[in-house]
């Protein structure tokens, strides 16, 4: 469950032709760095384990032309400062919210990546009245199944591991291993680069020992620790959108399907050639599928009368279209790269 890249690109740039900047505040004591550009309705955009705000650079630009876009770093993760503390998906949950309370945002769409994906499940199931849309990539937090290579970095010594993983011979060895995999056409092989930056995010102790113990909330030697099909049933009323890549090695794609049908009236789309990280092997692609979300759904309204009923009865309400969609449509797509 993760979104391991980190890329060093030059930040990009809103609609205004200024630098989307990286920010700073401090929250309970801690300095958290985030990105935030645009004006309009509110956007959050969470990258996954191991990354930073910078994932979301190659869409970030575009969605500020029309939307207020948040992009913090996870606390633990980038710029944001690394303590011993709480790094469950309840914490972060938290930390979103008196992120955007401190921003002043009282209401926002959701977009998630693996961890963040999980993170903003979480967001909408302790905050509902603060949650317009969910967008979930190649998310976390659905099934038990993830990559053998975070199973083995949540043992113990794992850290360690992490600090030879930067050794210079080491890593040309993993570097020689990667290009074999993308030459065979293998599905990690269309991975496997951004899984290896995992290596540069980490740069120092206190940022491995974060990520260890981000992972272990999430992740043991079985798999991921929990899910949340127990409550799905309460994504009712939530317009919900699962994105997936029909190649993810990391958190696999069958997890998609597995959303799907739990949670009610949830729209999949199938990028069929990418891997798990779909918003940058096709930003383009990626960006038109969430604004037609975003442009076809009302904001939840959530009801606290409603919200008791479901969990009285465990079970959704009837499920009615919603704006622009057609009941008798599939809810399903695949995108193919255009020819």
């Amino acid at each position: 469950m993760t979104d391991v890249s980190d890329h060093r690109k030059a930040p990009g740039r809103a609609a205004t032709g200024s630098t989307i900047r990286l920010r700073h505040r401090t929250v309970h004591g801690y300095r958290r760095a985030f990105r935030m550009a645009g004006k309009g309705d509110a956007v959050l955009l969470i990258h996954g384990i191991g990354a930073s705000s910078e994932t979301w650079c190659d869409i970030m630009p575009d969605l500020a032309r029309t939307y207020r876009v948040v992009a913090p770093d996870l606390l633990g993760h980038g710029e944001s400062e690394k303590p011993r503390a709480d790094y469950s998906l309840a914490a972060y949950a938290n930390g979103m919210r008196d992120l955007l309370g401190v921003l002043g945002i009282e209401r926002a769409t959701l977009i998630g990546h693996s961890l963040g994906g999980a993170v903003a499940m979480q967001f909408a199931y302790q905050f509902p009245e603060r949650c317009e849309r969910l967008v979930l990539v190649g998310t976390g937090g659905i099934g038990r199944q993830v990559t053998p290579l975070l199973r083995a970095a949540s043992l113990p010594g794992a850290q360690f591991l992490l600090q030879g993983l930067r050794l210079p011979t080491m890593r040309r060895q993993i570097e020689i291993a990667v290009k074999i995999l993308q030459h065979l056409g293998s599905g990690l092989g269309v991975d496997a680069p951004d899984l290896l930056r995992v290596v540069d995010a980490l740069p120092d102790a206190h940022a491995r020992n974060a990520f260890v113990r981000t992972l272990r909330a999430v992740v043991d030697w079985r798999g991921q620790v929990g899910t949340m099909l127990d409550r799905c049933y309460l994504a009712q009323g939530m317009p919900t959108m699962l994105l997936w890549g029909g190649r993810d090695q990391v958190v696999p794609a069958l997890h998609a399907g597995l959303g799907h049908v739990s949670m009610p009236g949830s729209r999949l789309e199938i990028f069929e050639d990418a891997g798990h990280f779909p918003f940058r092997s096709d930003p383009e692609r990626f960006l038109q599928v969430v604004r037609d979300f975003i442009a076809t759904t009302e904001p939840a309204d959530y009801s606290a009368e409603q919200w008791r009923q479901m969990l009285r009865s465990r079970r959704p309400a009837v499920h009615s279209p919603r704006r622009g969609e057609d009941a008798a449509a599939p809810a399903v797509r695949v995108l193919r790269p255009a020819q």
